[in-house]
């Protein structure tokens, strides 16, 4: 099956190296340089995976992200940003972008996480065949993998899917130590290596939606190792 991608990005040489990459590995390509022009590409036709620069024109990533969430479109977004720091990282997951990578990157990995976004996509007869009862309940956390909805102590959590995968991951293997080669390997289809902090912002994005105050916490790190989630 060939895959469409919509590449936003303002910077024409990274735009036209992206597109070139893509078609040569079997992908159609459609590109748009500012978020208006995305806005109205996604319209036209919905694409099977987006990859979305954060500083682009008018509006920006984050609010082309934002305005596509809430118009209940979950398509796939990949963010590209040159901002290392982590709150910079959140405010792109906080709009509901699914993963990010920053620039500079290497285009393998792009291609890695590009396929672990398409694998993760429900096909349109899944999406719309009636799902069977299946719940996953540690502590006061309920996950329903099949309507991929989650509840902390009766509050429903919003989740992207990359966090909504792992958070599941967790939960299947609950009181297990997952290590970080396999939680890689399981939710992005890549183990990105030791260097990568990729992991550890989704963990930290996590906890901040799973743990309030008076609530005690459920992902634990086992330094070393990886994390586990497990009833306090």
């Amino acid at each position: 099956m060939t895959h469409t991608v919509l590449i936003a990005e303002d910077d024409r040489a990274i735009r036209d190296s992206l597109a070139r990459a893509l078609t040569l590995e079997g992908y159609r390509v459609r590109v748009a340089a500012d978020g208006a022009r995305t806005l109205a590409l996604l319209a036209e036709q919905r694409p099977d995976v987006l990859v979305l620069d954060v500083m682009m024109p008018g509006p920006d990533g984050l609010e082309v992200c934002r305005r596509l969430r809430a118009a209940g479109d979950r398509t796939p977004v990949l963010m590209l940003t040159a901002r290392v720091e982590v709150p910079d990282r959140i405010a792109g997951l906080d709009a509901g972008a699914d993963d990010y990578l920053v620039k500079p990157f290497d285009v393998d990995e792009l291609f890695a996480r590009l396929r672990a976004l398409l694998r993760r996509r429900p096909t349109e007869s899944a999406a719309e065949a009636p799902s069977a009862t299946e719940v996953l309940a540690v502590a006061d956390l309920r996950i329903e993998p099949p309507a991929r909805r989650a509840w902390r102590a009766d509050r429903e959590l919003e989740l992207s899917r990359t966090e909504f995968d792992l958070l599941e991951l967790l939960a299947r293997h609950a009181g297990a130590v997952l290590d970080q080669a396999t939680l890689y390997e399981r939710i992005w289809g890549y183990d990105f290596g030791p260097g990568s902090k990729n992991l550890a912002v989704f963990i930290g994005y996590l906890r901040r939606k799973l743990d309030r105050p008076g609530l005690p916490p459920l992902i634990h790190t086992v330094r070393g190792v990886g994390y586990t989630l497990r009833e306090p």
